[in-house]
């Protein structure tokens, strides 16, 4: 029997920096797993770095993202399990459906193509892209303030702004915009494809507090799914925000997926 580690690649979302999930990193490498979390193209390695050379990141959307991680995974050993937060939880999922993963875990993931609601938290946290159509081909920061509503709502104001310090980037704006025509579009990179009965298991995690990405939109992707007969769980940490993998809780929501990951792949491969 192969003693080869399972791999495991974490993809962050808009405005964190790869870095934000090196505590994960620490955590699943102790758990005999073979992680990494790969930059977004166009990301420099550091938080600093990124800040300084914004436009670096400017103008990729969801198919250059994705293909980006596809590529990744192709130079891995063997397929891994995928964790996205955000954004790199649509890009999970987008994997997960092309077969390139044995398990994904979508955390807050942004509305995939079918998704319809849209609460007011969510169109109040991508204000600072939408207010200028020109943001579509730039890379947007949002301001300590702005953080703390997106992402820091459930927490003290010094928690949040200390993440806002330590991980947050600029980010580009066109996958929000492409997600938010999603549905008028026949071809949209935001599609997922939710009827794959071959895929791995998907584990969706939602925060009952989160205003980036809402549980209406959680609940209504994991509807989606319905047509697929592959495993598609729903876990609810009712009482967190869309800081959940980063903020001083990130443990809880960790040894979740590492639960789950212990059930619903390693109990079935061994």
């Amino acid at each position: 029997m192969s003693d080869q580690k399972i791999p495991v690649v974490f993809i962050h979302g808009l405005w964190l920096a790869a870095s934000s999930w090196q505590p994960w990193v620490d955590l699943f490498t102790e758990r005999g797993f073979a992680p990494i979390s790969p930059t977004w193209p166009g990301e420099a390695p550091t938080v600093m770095a990124s800040r300084a050379n914004p436009e670096a990141a400017a103008g990729y959307g969801i198919d250059a993202i994705t293909s980006h991680f596809a590529a990744i995974i192709d130079s891995l050993p063997s397929k891994p399990i995928i964790v996205g937060h955000s954004f790199g939880g649509m890009i999970t999922e987008k994997l997960l459906g092309q077969n390139l993963g044995i398990a994904g875990v979508a955390i807050d993931a942004a509305q995939i193509k079918g998704v319809l609601p849209l609460p007011l938290s969510s169109l109040r946290s991508t204000l600072p892209v939408f207010r200028n159509f020109a943001n579509e081909k730039r890379a947007v920061s949002l301001t300590v303030d702005q953080f703390r509503y997106s992402f820091g709502n459930a927490l003290p104001a010094e928690e949040s702004d200390a993440l806002w310090e330590k991980h947050s980037i600029p980010s580009p704006g066109k996958p929000l915009f492409e997600a938010a025509s999603a549905n008028f579009s026949a071809h949209s990179p935001a599609k997922v494809d939710t009827d794959n009965d071959d895929r791995g298991p998907l584990l969706l995690i939602m925060g009952g507090r989160d205003h980036v990405v809402p549980e209406a939109i959680t609940k209504s992707t994991m509807k989606q799914y319905r047509q697929s007969s592959a495993v598609t769980e729903l876990v609810e940490f009712r009482d967190r925000g869309h800081s959940l993998t980063i903020d001083s809780g990130w443990t809880e929501v960790a040894d979740s997926v590492l639960s789950w990951v212990g059930e619903r792949v390693m109990a079935s491969s061994s």
